[in-house]
């Protein structure tokens, strides 16, 4: 990783048009995009789609269940930290405020509403109640990333932001369940993965994709596997979702203070395995880590269709043939969602510009006037 994508990317000094040697100010250039981040973000949102559609074949599939552990073991919180790696910049600027809106915002009263209406829809019930304040599904990412991108100054200005970030999620763990308003223990639970992010430099990415860390990564991720297998079982993937208090998994309030730390450590162990092999250079799907918003919103309206309408109840699906038939159609469903023709036509919901709604100021002139 040669250069910072937060930061932009020299511009070659310009001649003067009328040929005096003196140099003009030259326009900043774009910043360019790496590969790797873009690769990650693609890569992780597959998981999401995969795990999202493995959920149903977990109670027939001890495999099944296994691999669900363990990508829903790191994949958000590799989410979390790509989201904070990226949102350093975050100062309330008034421009930045204004990509949060909408960015973040209009999409969730959008998105939100239109969940809703789909499950009154498909479910024949008119009468479910609309909340912006309880999530519904994948919603609560979005949430999640404006509190924590609101909060970002706060966690830059602090000395240790992480462990102080982790206190809050053990917090949140051992607290009783707060129910489904703004999913604040959820929003917590991962807030350490996201501060994290803050804290990181291109350097710190660069270190783990050295061959050494590589193939360190190779028996880490086996073992994971394997103890995913062994307690496939009786563990419970509730424990990895941090929806609501660990007494809500069947244990004494306490154990958060345990589990909570120890499953940060596990998640973060599995990231750094994760990002170890992610390719850095350019390929087919790199484009589309630009989308992964696209196909994170909109995957789930065709997973809770899967559930709406009994996909699964098919007896092949539950067969080693279904399982993979199943991989692949999450697989090939998300990447044609963070595909280019998609975003052209869900731009306008998605990342809309709405200029229309915010004051204009001239260069120079101070806020306020």
């Amino acid at each position: 990783m040669s250069h910072d994508p937060s930061a932009p990317a020299p511009a070659a000094p310009r001649e003067h048009p009328a040929g005096n040697p003196a140099r003009t100010p030259a326009a900043p250039a774009p910043a360019l995009r790496d590969p790797f981040f873009d690769n990650a973000k693609y890569l992780v949102i597959v998981l999401v789609a995969c795990g999202h559609a493995w959920e149903p074949l977990t109670g027939g599939s001890r495999f099944a269940t296994a691999a669900y552990l363990t990508v829903y073991a790191f994949h958000m919180p590799a989410f979390a930290l790509v989201s904070g790696y990226f949102s350093r910049s975050f100062d309330m600027a008034p421009d930045r405020v204004r990509r949060l809106l909408t960015g973040v915002v209009v999409p969730y009263l959008v998105f939100e509403t239109a969940y809703t209406l789909f499950y009154r829809w498909a479910q024949d019930d008119p009468g479910y109640p609309l909340s912006l304040l309880d999530p519904w599904y994948v919603m609560w990412f979005l949430v999640a990333l404006f509190v924590w991108r609101l909060t970002t100054p706060v966690w830059l200005t602090l000395r240790h932001p992480v462990p102080v970030a982790l206190g809050l999620a053990v917090l949140a763990a051992v607290s009783p369940d707060l129910g489904g308003e703004i999913s604040i223990q959820r929003v917590l639970g991962f807030l350490p993965f996201f501060v994290l992010g803050l804290t990181l430099r291109a350097e710190h990415f660069e270190r783990l994709r050295t061959w050494r860390v590589r193939l360190l990564a190779l028996p880490v991720g086996g073992a994971a596997l394997l103890t995913a297998y062994a307690v496939a079982p009786w563990f419970g993937a509730g424990w990895l979702y941090h929806r609501g208090s660990v007494t809500g998994q069947g244990a004494p309030a306490w154990a958060g203070l345990l589990t909570t730390p120890a499953l940060f450590c596990l998640a973060l162990l599995l990231t750094a395995c994760f990002l170890s092999w992610v390719p850095g250079r350019r390929l087919w799907c790199t484009a589309l880590g630009a989308g992964t918003m696209y196909g994170y919103l909109l995957h789930g309206f065709v997973i809770k269709a899967s559930r709406f309408w009994d996909w699964y109840d098919h007896a092949w699906v539950h067969t080693a043939y279904g399982r993979l038939t199943v991989t692949a159609a999450a697989a090939g469903l998300i990447t044609a969602l963070c595909s280019g023709p998609v975003r052209s036509v869900f731009r306008c919901v998605v990342e809309p510009r709405m200029d229309w709604m915010f004051v204009r100021r001239e260069h120079g002139t101070p806020a306020g006037r």
